[in-house]
């Protein structure tokens, strides 16, 4: 969790193949605003279907289970949601349409996140927009009962204090421009997800500020080769 602490950065060791494939991502940005100018239509059906395939993918890893069929109706906005799994597909659904349309406005800051969070939760009945108000733990049980815990993460009292100091540390190197932001995302999502400030949706949100991220870069999330199955 203190990833951005002065010095910790420039002591990790960046593998080869890593800094191929950042390069690789740089070269493709440059192709990508090509391939917008020359196919439009393309690209809003493949939006479409990753949008569909982010919001099914990302709630089933957290147990939240709908037909295909149910989320491409709640995608398209063509249904209300019906039951809490609805809600929570429905709440992710808007989350990811403030991002693809406004991402280039939004800023970067603990109380965008506390804004998101709460849309995500709009439908349900939660604690949407606020940080965690009792501490958590990340456990396993096994099949025979036995809980085990996985990892403790920061103390609730402490955690509106440590997410004004991740905002800070990040986008203070992040618009220095000293470091490779590609390698500034993902160190942020795993000091996140070590504070693991809400009480709940905290893997959905750590997957939605991936997307927002790289997008403020200028990069498009490229949808699987699947991606134009889901949506015929």
């Amino acid at each position: 969790m203190q990833s951005f602490e002065p010095g910790f950065i420039e002591r990790q060791l960046i593998p080869q193949n890593l800094l191929r494939t950042i390069r690789l991502i740089g070269e493709y940005k440059g192709k990508q605003e090509l391939f917008k100018e020359q196919s439009p239509q393309v690209l809003q059906t493949l939006l479409q279907a990753a949008i569909i395939q982010s919001t099914e993918s990302s709630n089933r890893i957290e147990g939240i289970t709908v037909p295909l069929e149910r989320i491409k109706e709640l995608v398209a906005e063509k249904t209300t949601p019906r039951d809490r799994s609805e809600q929570e597909i429905a709440g992710y659904r808007d989350v990811l349409s403030t991002i693809h349309s406004s991402y280039a406005h939004i800023p970067f800051t603990p109380g965008v996140v506390l804004q998101l969070h709460r849309d995500l939760y709009q439908f349900s009945v939660g604690e949407g927009g606020r940080w965690k108000s009792v501490d958590n733990q990340i456990s396993q049980t096994y099949p025979d009962g036995t809980k085990v815990l996985r990892f403790q993460p920061l103390a609730a009292y402490a955690t509106p204090s440590a997410m004004e100091r991740l905002h800070e540390q990040f986008n203070r190197l992040w618009q220095s421009e000293e470091f490779e932001p590609l390698l500034l995302i993902p160190t942020y999502v795993l000091d996140f997800l070590c504070i693991h400030p809400f009480s709940d949706g905290n893997g959905r949100m750590a997957r939605l500020l991936t997307l927002l991220l790289p997008k403020k870069l200028g990069l498009k999330p490229r949808p699987s080769r699947t991606a134009l199955d889901v949506v015929q």
